[in-house]
């Protein structure tokens, strides 16, 4: 018996590609697009911690299969959806480009450059190959769809120290825009997810100072949302046909700072920042 239910809403039902569905918010997407009736193909780089995700789906009665990919990598991103497709019997409905990393501790001038490789590689090059091989799969199919691109609100917070970060999911939201655009009128709706703070392990997991680890832990702590919290809100605004998905109100607030005086909001997060180091 399939536990997870099902609703004629368009993130119900979905066949759903999910990168970086090994832990945290693609975990996170995983099983919660299952709950809504889904079938799910879970990706991840770590083959590992993708099955796990995929297992437990399948163990709760839902459907889910698990492949390897490196989504920095775009001929792996092509052999996903080439997988997808055969086990989902047809083009998926949902594309979650989810996959990334975190860094920072030191300015510009002092970031190692391979940390810089290695962000803009995952967070910002594996959204942009996500895009580049699924859209035209799902505007070719013709029917209702939808694409989710992780960003975050580092994408217009400009914080200091975290610049390779800032830069990948800035160019996350600005992918987002454009393809929004690109597709509006297609029934394939895009929604960028720019929260603030969530609780998963991508601290620990990044290359983050020791400084600024035990700094975000606290605010995670303090102020973080859950994964689960933030996908529902996601999927809810794709349903919705939403471009933007703010999840918390610090982010929507900083948001419409940045928006209405970006000046004064760059020179308050400057001071804030030395004032706090």
């Amino acid at each position: 018996m399939n536990v997870f239910g099902s609703s004629p809403k368009r993130s119900h039902g979905a066949a759903a590609v999910i990168t970086g569905a090994g832990s945290g918010i693609g975990a996170a997407f995983a099983t919660e697009l299952a709950r809504r009736g889904g079938r799910i193909v879970c990706s991840d780089v770590d083959e590992g911690s993708s099955r796990a995700t995929a297992d437990a789906i399948v163990a709760a009665g839902g459907q889910a299969t698990s492949v390897r990919c490196d989504v920095s990598q775009l001929d792996d991103v092509r052999q996903l959806a080439e997988v997808a497709q055969s086990w989902l019997g047809g083009p998926p409905t949902l594309v979650v480009n989810n996959a990334g990393v975190g860094a920072g501790g030191a300015a510009i001038g002092d970031v190692e450059m391979d940390d810089w490789k290695w962000v803009l590689g995952i967070n910002l090059w594996g959204p942009i190959h996500g895009c580049q091989v699924f859209t035209p799969i799902l505007r070719e199919a013709g029917r209702p769809a939808g694409i989710v691109n992780v960003g975050s609100a580092a994408a217009f917070g400009a914080v200091p120290g975290m610049a390779a970060y800032n830069v990948s999911k800035a160019g996350v939201l600005s992918l987002s825009e454009t393809l929004a655009a690109e597709l509006s009128g297609t029934g394939i709706n895009v929604t960028v997810l720019c929260p603030t703070f969530v609780k998963t392990n991508i601290v620990q997991a990044g290359r983050i100072s020791a400084q600024s680890t035990r700094l975000a832990d606290k605010l995670m702590r303090w102020t973080g949302f859950s994964p689960e919290r933030v996908v529902r809100a996601c999927l809810d605004t794709n349903d919705r046909g939403g471009l933007y998905c703010m999840p918390q109100p610090d982010a929507r607030i900083g948001w419409g700072i940045k928006r209405f005086t970006p000046t004064v909001y760059t020179r308050a997060v400057g001071l804030t920042n030395r004032a706090t180091t």
